[in-house]
């Protein structure tokens, strides 16, 4: 259970609605699991304080886009492009997954996560062979703490499980206040024959779920984007991942129905896929967060992915994006992109206590008082993140994780990781 009342006391406060600043000598009071004021000098009455003096206070970052269940293939995909990633992670890994496999990387990628500032993801589940493959998946969120939206995948190739997504959602995932909600992540225009578009479109409006997929120009529709408009499928609750192959007339479509966007900086070079995008997102009106995306090929926490985005925007972007764009992107902006920037994302009073804090006094932080916005996207890295709360909960406190056995959780990922390989 969270605390009844919690105060951050005099930290570094940054907030980031309508757009990042930062506040010296900055309390945070929370009661429950929500933030009710932010300033100085705030009563302490009846609060459990915890000392913020040193400490850069923010809202956690929100991750718009993983496959937890490839954390059991770290490193494996460091060298593949998009071909090789398709052929040999998905192609061949994927399917030698058992459900308890599905748990256990979902789990210690959820930690992983935590570990790293990341409150909230959503995880592009497309690992899911059965219903116990699914329910893996839930409980390994659950079981983790964090927020999260659970993006059932259905195949590429068209079809799936319509029936067990249905059981999914009425026993699992019905309340969308929970902590761990529910997406719908199928294949989509580019890569799934129209038909079967219609066929999942359709599903997700009956379950009243938000899609979720992977877009580009091709290789079945050149233009995806254009071919939802003509079947009368473009939805503003549709959170549309890459897209760097789309023209600029697409990602106006896609602003237009008030979708949005997810760009993946890192593994989009990694792979090869185009030219970064997301400044021409931004620039057509589209709301666009940042996610890790495949965690096989690259690191799992927000300011690698941060990091990415902005260098590529030197070289994609005139003018490029700034260091306060890059972090409302993996903040407040990666909330909007999933349907919840009335719930997280900043620090507004009234709002869900997802919230971190970050050392300033450790070696790589040292005067990042200076421009504590700019130190956060370009200096901070995991081992920066002292405490984690979600939902008021602490979550993280001292630098290390205080929810769940961490050591079983790595054995089992290991354990895992073996049997995958020998399979």
């Amino acid at each position: 259970m969270a605390e009844t009342r919690l105060l951050l006391r005099n930290g570094y406060v940054i907030d980031t609605e309508p757009e990042p600043a930062a506040r010296s000598g900055t309390d945070v009071l929370i009661e429950g699991d929500r933030i009710v004021a932010v300033g100085p000098g705030l009563p302490a009455d009846g609060a459990t304080v915890i000392d913020a003096t040193d400490r850069i206070v923010l809202p956690g970052f929100v991750d718009t886009h993983r496959h937890l269940w490839e954390t059991a293939l770290r490193a494996g995909a460091a060298d593949m492009d998009l071909g090789a990633y398709m052929g040999v992670v998905l192609g061949q890994y994927a399917p030698r997954f058992r459900a308890q496999d599905v748990y256990a990387a979902t789990l210690a990628g959820a930690l992983e996560a935590l570990d790293a500032g990341v409150t909230t993801l959503i995880d592009y589940s497309h690992a899911l062979h059965t219903p116990e493959h699914a329910d893996a998946a839930v409980d390994g969120l659950e079981a983790a703490g964090l927020r999260a939206v659970f993006g059932y995948g259905l195949p590429v190739t068209g079809g799936g499980d319509h029936d067990d997504v249905r059981r999914i959602r009425a026993r699992r995932l019905a309340y969308d206040e929970a902590l761990v909600t529910m997406a719908l992540a199928p294949g989509g225009p580019s890569f799934t024959p129209i038909e079967q578009v219609i066929a999942d479109w359709r599903l997700a409006d009956e379950l009243s779920l938000r899609p979720t997929i992977h877009v580009s120009a091709g290789p079945v529709a050149t233009r995806p984007i254009s071919l939802l408009r003509e079947h009368g499928l473009l939805r503003a609750n549709t959170l549309y991942v890459h897209g760097n192959s789309l023209d600029d007339d697409e990602l106006k479509l896609i602003a237009a129905s008030g979708g949005t966007g997810s760009v993946t900086p890192a593994s989009e070079a990694q792979m090869g896929v185009g030219a970064p995008v997301a400044g021409r997102l931004r620039r057509a009106g589209v709301i666009t967060g940042l996610g890790a995306d495949a965690v096989a090929s690259l690191p799992g926490d927000m300011f690698a992915v941060m990091r990415a985005a902005l260098l590529a925007s030197q070289i994609a972007d005139t003018p490029p994006l700034t260091a306060p764009d890059v972090l409302k992107m993996a903040t407040l902006d990666g909330a909007a992109a999933l349907g919840l920037a009335d719930r997280i994302g900043s620090l507004r009073p009234g709002k869900q206590a997802d919230i971190i804090l970050l050392r300033v006094d450790d070696l790589n932080m040292l005067t990042a008082e200076r421009d504590p916005i700019a130190a956060v996207v370009t200096a901070a890295n995991p081992g920066n993140v002292e405490t984690v709360l979600v939902g008021g909960e602490v979550v993280k406190a001292a630098g290390r994780l205080v929810h769940g056995d961490l050591a079983q959780a790595a054995q089992a990922l290991r354990s895992t990781a073996a049997a995958v390989n020998a399979r």
